[in-house]
């Protein structure tokens, strides 16, 4: 069976709280950097929105879906050796898309970078858990850490490429490389587990039992979440009228994405008072209502925003919940089933939203949203499925 042992002289839990969740932020940085640079790279390679396209799915691909894999190889090879050299790999490779010479140096960077933080997510957040005696709290402050770093990047980028040239974002780098040496020296040490006690790379079982039903909570619950994220543009500039560049566009979404960040803190704090289960289905039956809600107030309203950050913040809010409990389900393959509750349900979401998309002009953007959103009901309901089977492990 596998143990932690975290060494007195390294970090206490809470500097590794923080390491974790400023790593998180940095990964996440890197790892979603792709969208600013799409026009600069349409232009010097020629590409069309196809192509763009392929190199977002290709990504999402390498970095989410890859996620529940890079887990089994964390939990096999150290989970502190994996994190600290997924944030080095992404940090470096991703730094340099601006500069990447060819269409095919393109395709490497973002399939191996992917890659790196794919192996980061899955290794950290086990860790995350000895962050504290508060480990829903912790994972949730780990969590919040991502968002926030793909909020800043694409201003800080920006800014760099305008001022410095693309030469510039690759100064970032040390940045990663700093923070994954820091893992590799003051966080957690693992003792890996004999050799015929090491999870498997494809674990079926893991995939078929109560694991793989929360990850099918996540998926559910993800395809709402980006939907919003996505379409909620579209229907602000198709539906509303606002102009493609207003800044209500903006800040809606940076009002979602913020109170996204604040949701994971928040429920991880009161999951000792009130109980996973009941913030996990209560936080996705409050996000329903809310969700919709959106869509019939007036944008840009102090009622439109707050019920935006309402939205962002239920809907988020079963995160941290749903993996420490996968974590539970699976002690001996904790890194493994965090990745399938973290960047594979995310992936797979992402995937199915091009079925979305279809829908939206099939029978209109509000039609569609609305059933993107209704998708928390079925995850509600297979959440207390999960729950009320596994009670003795979840309570």
């Amino acid at each position: 069976m596998t143990r932690i042992v975290v060494r007195r002289t390294a970090l206490g839990t809470a500097g590794l709280a923080v390491l974790l969740t400023t790593a998180h932020a940095v990964n996440d940085a890197f790892a979603n950097i792709l969208p600013v640079f799409l026009p600069t790279l349409q232009i010097r390679f020629g590409l069309g929105e196809a192509a763009l396209a392929g190199f977002v799915a290709l990504i999402s691909f390498s970095s989410n879906v890859l996620q529940a894999f890079a887990g089994a190889l964390a939990d096999r090879w150290g989970r502190r050796r994996a994190a600290a050299l997924g944030l080095i790999v992404g940090a470096s490779l991703m730094s340099l898309l601006p500069v990447v010479p060819t269409v095919w140096a393109l395709f490497l960077v973002l399939a191996i970078g992917g890659l790196g933080s794919a192996l980061f997510h899955p290794a950290a957040a086990s860790m995350a858990r000895q962050a504290g005696r508060r480990k829903g709290l912790a994972i949730g402050l780990f969590g919040s850490g991502g968002p926030l770093g793909s909020a800043v990047m694409p201003v800080l980028a920006l800014w760099l490429l305008r001022s410095y040239g693309p030469w510039a974002i690759a100064w970032l780098a040390p940045i990663g490389v700093v923070l994954g040496v820091a893992l590799l020296t003051l966080a957690p040490e693992q003792v890996r587990p004999e050799r015929h006690a090491r999870p498997k790379l494809f674990d079926r079982e893991l995939f078929a039992g109560p694991v793989g039903l929360l990850a099918g909570v996540g998926i559910l619950r993800a395809v709402a979440y980006i939907s919003f994220l996505n379409a909620m543009p579209l229907y602000l500039v198709n539906v509303r009228g606002f102009a493609p560049d207003a800044g209500i566009l903006g800040f809606t979404l940076a009002t979602y994405q913020i109170a996204a960040s604040l949701g994971l803190i928040v429920a991880g704090g009161l999951e000792p008072h009130v109980g996973r289960a009941r913030l996990i289905v209560g936080a996705m039956a409050l996000a329903l209502p809310a969700m919709l809600l959106t869509l019939a107030l007036a944008p840009g309203t102090v009622a439109f925003y707050a019920t935006v950050a309402a939205a962002g913040a239920f809907t988020n809010a079963p995160i941290p919940l749903l993996v420490l409990s996968a974590q539970d389900l699976a002690p001996n393959a904790v890194a493994t089933a965090s990745g399938m509750l973290m960047g594979f349900t995310w992936g797979v979401a992402g995937v199915a939203y091009v079925a979305f998309g279809a829908l939206q002009q099939a029978v209109g953007i509000v039609p569609a949203l609305a059933t993107s959103y209704a998708f928390l009901v079925p995850a509600a309901l297979l959440a207390v499925h999960v729950f009320r089977r596994h009670r003795a492990v979840l309570s």
